[in-house]
């Protein structure tokens, strides 16, 4: 055949700026995208010759080749795979959203579709090459034809192409890009060594690059060894290495993988110094077929808090690197895990780095968060050391040696995760209904009987006092804040513990959890104070004469506030203490309030509830005083300070103290 020019199809000419110039967000995705075609070009091959080993060749060694040549200004794909016809290349090349690859797995059916899982469908990688090449060459012969019945393909990437034939002495396919000016640093080898090891490490293939060494520059004056040298540079061997893994760790069998090196795999992936607290491997199979490799790292990275962050989820169709902040695979709230999720069939979009919101997508997602509370669910069961029974009739432990011996390694794991991601874990309650109840079972706080975040839900039910109806809590800005509060008064004097709630969080994740496993939670800080059974009859109708005395009083001081408070009423849950705020049963908090402002969002303006102990001394002098009002405005600015927050004018509360201790 003569050479001739053929007109790309309508849709490429309209198409082909867009791919170059729009398509990809990062350049040197072009690289990947020729790499993944050739390994599909050997994968084909490997597939047609089970039925005729002849294409092969003598030559069963199927690798992709990369070189490059500064001087012609060239970076040449090189791969022995299946190779293309004459008529192929035109029909392929010339051709958007058509690869010939999608081609002949649509011609097969029945059993062969399933062998045939490892050949990959994407359409529109070969034109990503414009975007660093202003033209592109490519030579091809396919597996079985003659030498001389090679083909050339030529194009600049506007509206047409030309197509000769050549002779090919070996099959496969170069594709020859003659680089831009400006993209000349992909004619070297560091620069394409680092883009293979980030984008295609894991293909199953070979990809070899032509061996560099230094040579020192020769000398400028033969006859002086003294002289100058012109300068050094990398010269080329003439010896090939393989310069990716070609070994992809998910897709081996568990049983052929130790544990140093899953580890070395996340470092690898993660940039982490540290081994992992945990990690799982499964292969699921079904509607939707993916592996999943799967880390919790043990140490927080410092963009935690960045929800905007990318996720730590790598996303690879058939080994092949497609994006790391694969975000559609996990939820936002598990954004600390790391790994990677390798799908037989995910959908893409054309350009391969936006997940389709699709039923697959769902099913990982969902496949994903799972395992890895599973993981957590792990950690946290075996997070204490298994109890050992005293020495009787022989036995001296119920633990049998190699089962106490994995306790001992994983004692403490669940501590160290929870101190690093606890408060983003919260953020699930309000992210993943579907998981609420689990995610309630691995959250830990402190409490005002312990100091250290250990106790879960199941744990303070476990000691509840006999005729306690609720699980009793308080959020606050620290932990000296929470346990100080005066709230907490009645609860410490009754022997009642109350759950530590001091994470930003807190406030918001528990407006999603009314209940722990039947029991309902129940803030210190809102509502009226009821203990129930907890509270003797004698109690409650001493507060309940207090309450009566203190009438006018009370009439008083809502006079008196009624534009800091909503309410004065007397209260039985302060012991030392002469006043507390709290707000109503279904109302926001002032801390909640306090935080949404400092997050620069609009709030409602809370106006929380006065409650005033009656048998304290500075109560009592209310009665009476002629400072009445600036008593009334103090009282109700130190219950506002002992809860953490500060008075609307402090100058003026600073001036009302100073006063009276004048």
């Amino acid at each position: 055949m003569t050479k001739q020019t053929l007109s790309f199809q309508a849709e490429v000419a309209q198409l082909l700026h867009l791919v170059t110039h729009s398509l990809y967000s990062n350049k040197e995705i072009f690289l990947r995208e020729l790499i993944s075609n050739a390994s599909d070009a050997c994968d084909k091959l490997r597939f047609e010759a089970i039925n005729d080993g002849g294409l092969y060749e003598n030559d069963s060694e199927l690798k992709v080749k990369v070189t490059f040549d500064k001087d012609a200004k060239t970076l040449t794909i090189t791969d022995n795979g299946i190779g293309m016809s004459t008529q192929e290349a035109i029909d392929h090349l010339g051709t958007i959203a058509k690869s010939g690859t999608k081609d002949f797995v649509s011609k097969l059916s029945g059993d062969q579709k399933a062998d045939s899982q490892l050949i990959g469908q994407f359409g529109v990688g070969f034109y990503s090459g414009f975007i660093v090449a202003d033209k592109i060459t490519v030579e091809s012969r396919r597996a079985g034809m003659k030498a001389e019945e090679g083909v050339r393909w030529i194009s600049g990437g506007a509206g047409d192409f030309e197509v000769e034939n050549t002779t090919r002495p070996e099959r496969g396919t170069s594709v020859i890009l003659h680089l831009r000016d400006d993209a000349m640093d992909y004619a070297s080898a560091w620069k394409v060594k680092g883009i293979i090891n980030k984008y295609s490490d894991h293909i199953s293939l070979p990809i070899m690059m032509e061996k560099e060494e230094w040579k020192d520059g020769e000398l400028i004056n033969p006859s002086d060894e003294q002289g100058g040298r012109q300068p050094g540079g990398m010269v080329k061997t003439g010896e090939w290495e393989t310069v990716n893994k070609a070994n992809a760790i998910w897709a081996r069998a568990k049983k052929d993988i130790s544990e140093e090196q899953y580890n070395e795999f996340y470092k690898q992936i993660s940039h982490d110094f540290e081994a992992p607290l945990a990690h799982t491997h499964n292969r699921v199979e079904g509607s939707t077929e993916y592996t999943q490799l799967l880390y919790i790292p043990g140490k927080a990275p410092m963009d935690l808090y960045n929800r905007e962050k990318s996720a730590g989820v790598k996303l690879y169709v058939k080994r092949v690197f497609i994006m790391d902040d694969a975000e559609a695979l996990l939820p936002t709230y598990l954004r600390f895990v790391k790994g990677v999720v390798d799908s037989s069939d995910l959908p893409l979009n054309v350009s391969r780095e936006l997940l389709q919101e699709s039923r697959d997508v769902k099913a990982i997602r969902e496949g994903c968060t799972k395992r890895v509370l599973g993981m957590l669910e792990d950690l946290a069961k075996n997070d204490r050391l298994p109890e050992v029974a005293a020495p009787t009739e022989g036995v001296t432990d119920v633990v049998s040696p190699e089962d106490k011996a994995e306790a001992e390694a994983n004692a403490g794991k669940y501590t160290k995760f929870y101190n690093e991601f606890g408060a983003v874990l919260k953020e699930g309650l309000g992210e993943d209904y579907a998981n609420k109840d689990r995610l309630a079972k691995l959250l830990r706080f402190a409490s005002s009987t312990t100091d250290t975040v250990s106790v879960s839900f199941a744990d303070y039910k476990a000691r509840m006092k006999d005729g306690q109806e609720a699980i009793y809590y308080i959020t606050a800005d620290n932990a000296a804040a929470a346990k100080n509060s005066p709230q907490l008064e009645v609860f410490k004097k009754k022997g009642i513990e109350v759950l530590l709630m001091t994470d930003r969080v807190d406030e918001w994740a528990l407006n999603y959890l009314q209940d722990f496993d039947g029991t309902p939670l129940q803030s210190v800080a809102k509502g009226a104070v009821d203990l129930g059974t907890l509270q003797d009859e004698t109690e409650k109708k001493a507060a309940e004469e207090a309450a009566e005395t203190f009438k006018p009083m009370l009439a008083k001081l809502k006079e008196a506030l009624k534009d800091k408070a909503e309410d004065v009423r007397v209260t039985t849950r302060l012991v030392d203490s002469p006043a507390c705020l709290v707000v109503q049963d279904n109302g926001m908090s002032t801390q909640l309030a306090r935080m949404l402002k400092q997050a620069g969002q609009t709030a409602p303006e809370v106006k929380p509830v006065l409650e005033v102990n009656a048998e304290h001394p500075l109560v009592k002098k209310l009665d009476g005083s002629v400072h009445f009002n600036d008593l009334a405005h103090i009282l109700f600015d130190q219950a506002l300070l002992a809860e953490g927050g500060l008075p609307a004018d402090p100058a003026a509360y600073v001036k009302r103290v100073n006063a009276l201790l004048v």
